[in-house]
């Protein structure tokens, strides 16, 4: 049986028979590539000027001016705003509660908020309420993609909007209680 098929000989006759190189000294020179590049000394001070220089006209990254705005990345900045603004909220409240136990009874507070107006009392409730919905739900949301499921673009986009029509649904019933 004949293995030789193929590129084979050829390939094997090119390696093992190599012809000679005309004016092999041309073509390592010009395989050599020269450079006109002058280098100069800097002072340490002057290359960190030029380096701060250049740095600030990178862009950004990500650079949200050339993107279009999604709802993937909209929710997930979202969920972190609202879970930073609602830790602060009860950290605050907890430290405020430690370091003056009697202003921050719940008999004060409760004394304080009856004597609001209701529109204010509403407007509260509303800018309490909304981030612990969004926040809630979805969390509920990201549980449910550690299981596995909803995990296609598709997918995505319903429990996203899912999230915010349960959010506003929620708001509403909590701002109503």
């Amino acid at each position: 049986m004949n293995y030789y098929h193929g590129l084979g000989h050829a390939l094997r006759r090119a390696a093992f028979s190599p012809r000679p190189v005309p004016n092999a000294t041309l073509v390592l020179r010009s395989a050599i590539l020269r450079r006109s590049v002058q280098t100069q000394s800097l002072k340490p001070e002057e290359a960190t000027v030029i380096l701060n220089t250049q740095r600030l006209a990178r862009p950004s990254s990500p650079h949200f001016t050339i993107y279009q705005p999604q709802l993937t990345w909209i929710a997930s900045i979202a969920n972190r705003i609202t879970g930073a603004g609602l830790s602060v909220l009860l950290y605050g409240f907890s430290l405020a509660y430690l370091f003056a136990p009697s202003t921050f009874s719940s008999a004060n507070i409760i004394e304080f908020a009856a004597g609001l107006p209701d529109w204010v009392k509403v407007v509260e409730k509303t800018i309490l309420a909304a981030p612990f919905a969004f926040h809630s739900l979805n969390g509920l949301r990201h549980l449910a993609w550690d299981s596995g499921k909803f995990l296609s673009l598709k997918g995505a986009y319903r429990t996203g909007y899912a999230v915010l029509g349960a959010s506003a649904i929620t708001t509403v019933a909590l701002v109503l209680l």
